[in-house]
């Protein structure tokens, strides 16, 4: 079947897709419960279970991972600079221990969020610049891209943002990750496999075009225009349709709110934003009257983009910062395999030519 589609391939704990319905439950709670409510710590914890420290300690071994994380930036020389943010994110993971403990859970954990910083000032010219044990997770990534402490407001917007792609079914970097773990070669090979599934444009790789598109667009008076020409040419919208949601992704939701959130502090231009909103409005309506048979609504790309370029992160580097969310559920996917004991093997159906 291609792509698997409706088939079943594992059952979980962790995460409920209901892509009829627009609904996104994280190890019980309604996304709409998690994202803007709680912290990115929190809901390692929740998907983390017995492969994590209990919560109480959680915060400062995670912490303490950043800092070990940190001395492997020490490699970051000029050809991993050389190579883009996610293949540079993929070179550094590759140092990393390998193994099935708590440890190694950590250290994954923590690794992207140091990372990332650390080869974006790299790519400027700049030194990385180590981690603050004493910061929240989200806080302390910021703090290491900027060289500055945070505002609240920027802590919270990417808290939101990390909770909110922290888990979400089987996708394809997930599913990379459970085959690999099912044949018990650790955590960091899993790791690393859904890295590689990550990078690919059909799936993390797609927040970076919607400002590409809203850079073409240039203001919103022409939104109407382009849009109208872009569809007649077939091209696709980014940032507007998904293949498991039937209505609104509710992720998408949420990150709108924490944009808006983050406007009200002054921290978003406010004539991008203007921009975004006009291109939002006339691609619903343009897609409603000429694909009508096709529920495309907005996706958690179009406000990703949006809200990442805001904090500061540049396109190149938005699916590094993908991967220090959803590495928590790549780890949490990893660990329910392993616990389930039992290796991915499916079948195929011949369809070559026969044997003489």
């Amino acid at each position: 079947m291609s792509g698997l589609d409706d088939v079943i391939a594992a059952e979980t704990s962790l995460s409920e897709v209901d892509g009829l319905n627009g609904r996104l439950v994280i190890c019980g709670y309604r996304l709409e419960d998690l994202a803007g409510r709680t912290d990115w710590e929190n809901v390692l914890n929740l998907l983390g279970g017995r492969m994590l420290p209990e919560s109480a300690a959680l915060r400062e071994r995670l912490g303490m991972a950043r800092q070990r994380a940190f001395a492997e930036t020490r490699w970051l020389d000029d050809g991993i600079a050389a190579l883009s943010i996610t293949e540079g994110l993929r070179a550094l993971m590759a140092r990393l221990p390998d193994g099935e403990d708590q440890e190694t859970a950590l250290l994954l954990a923590a690794a992207p969020s140091v990372f990332v910083p650390a080869l974006i000032r790299c790519k400027r010219g700049m030194a990385a610049l180590p981690p603050d044990p004493a910061l929240t997770h989200a806080a302390d990534m910021l703090a290491m891209l900027h060289g500055r402490a945070p505002r609240a407001e920027a802590v919270a917007a990417l808290d939101t943002y990390l909770v909110t792609v922290s888990d979400h079914g089987l996708n394809a970097s997930t599913f990379a990750a459970r085959v690999v773990a099912s044949t018990r070669a650790g955590y960091t090979s899993a790791v690393l496999a859904a890295i590689g599934a990550l990078k690919g444009p059909l799936h993390g790789g797609a927040p970076g075009p919607v400002l590409d598109m809203l850079d073409a667009v240039g203001s919103p008076e022409k939104a109407g225009r382009w849009i109208g020409e872009a569809l007649t040419r077939g091209e696709r919208l980014m940032g507007f349709g998904h293949r498991i949601y039937r209505v609104r992704d509710p992720r998408a939701d949420a990150l709108k709110a924490a944009l808006a959130r983050l406007g009200a502090a002054g921290d978003v231009d406010r004539e991008r934003l203007a921009l975004a909103e006009a291109v939002e409005r006339e691609a619903l309506a343009q897609l409603k009257v000429k694909k009508p048979d096709r529920p495309l609504q907005t996706n958690v790309e179009f406000f990703t983009a949006l809200l990442l370029e805001a904090l500061g992160f540049p396109r190149e580097a938005f699916t590094g910062v993908f991967a220090a969310g959803r590495v928590s559920g790549w780890l949490a996917h990893a660990h329910e395999q392993i616990e389930g004991g039992r290796l991915i093997r499916p079948q195929s159906r011949y369809v070559g030519p026969k044997a003489a």
